[in-house]
């Protein structure tokens, strides 16, 4: 299971796959982490400072933070995608197909100019997610797919 959490600048990636509860997260913050709620995850806890140490206590790696640098991920299913907009400007999109299978992620695409700021992995998860939701299988095709979900 992946999944994705914004309060305000900051998003924290989760993958359930990576995780082997050590509970070092819950330790630094049980209001921010809480197994027994659902989701176990509520930002809204706590302030920017404590999430970020909360988050780099996690020694597998499945939690993971970034800021969103003003940049708005939706999923678009219509059009099998989603898609990074800095205001109305797209500036990023992850493209699947729908498939006997489950959704192929074939091409995971960011401006060069808003590189490094962690769009393409947002996209990528809005798109797993989206999968999850809909209990359809996740295939990773394009090279940067693969390398998120590994």
């Amino acid at each position: 299971m992946h999944r994705t959490y914004i309060k305000d600048e900051l998003v924290v990636f989760w993958d359930s796959e990576k995780c082997y509860h050590s509970r070092r997260c819950v330790g630094s913050s049980t209001k921010i982490f809480d197994p027994l709620r659902r989701p176990w995850i509520d930002l809204s806890q706590g302030d920017m400072p404590e999430i970020w140490q909360a988050v780099s206590c996690c020694p597998s790696g499945a939690l993971t933070c970034a800021y969103t640098h003003g940049i708005t991920v939706r999923f678009e299913a219509e059009k099998c995608r989603s898609a990074a907009y800095d205001g109305e400007k797209e500036v990023g999109v992850c493209l699947y197909r729908e498939g006997p299978d489950g959704w192929s992620i074939v091409s995971t695409r960011v401006d060069p100019a808003y590189g490094g700021k962690g769009i393409a992995k947002r996209l990528v998860y809005s798109v797993v997610e989206a999968a999850e939701r809909s209990k359809q299988g996740v295939i990773p095709v394009c090279s940067y797919a693969v390398k998120v979900l590994a």
